[in-house]
């Protein structure tokens, strides 16, 4: 079977682990190493190859390698363990009802309201 590829060259399994690890990062980021977090940050956010990051900071692609397996299990068991970030996709899936049910109210001022305070909780979050 072959797999799907992204604009990037990256199959969409690779891309989906990416976006996932993205959103991790987002949320527990800040928990990981200074070091660890740059290294994750150069590799994950800014596509740079093991080798480029290798080079860049004067360690072996190995561990540059080594790093980023780290950073992509612990930020999974933060995840496994706090649930942020499903918790976060599970609020905006009910933000997303409330705004379609307003929209259906024959009330549009209370549609308008509820749909205002539905977006302001879009921006705490």
């Amino acid at each position: 079977m072959k797999k799907e590829q992204g604009s990037s060259g990256k199959s969409l399994t690779e891309l989906d682990e990416i976006v996932e690890l993205s959103y991790l990062y987002d949320f527990y980021g800040a928990l990981l190493k200074e070091n660890h977090r740059a290294v994750f940050e150069d590799y994950i956010l800014n596509d740079l190859s093991l080798s480029e990051i290798a080079g860049e900071r004067k360690i072996t692609r190995q561990g540059v390698y080594d790093i980023v397996r780290r950073c992509r299990i612990k930020l999974k068991e933060y995840e496994d363990k706090l649930q942020l970030v499903h918790k976060f996709q599970l609020t905006k899936e009910k933000l997303k009802k409330i705004e379609t049910i307003a929209g259906q109210g024959a009330d549009k001022e209370a549609a308008a309201a509820i749909t205002k305070l539905a977006e302001d909780i879009y921006d705490i979050i």
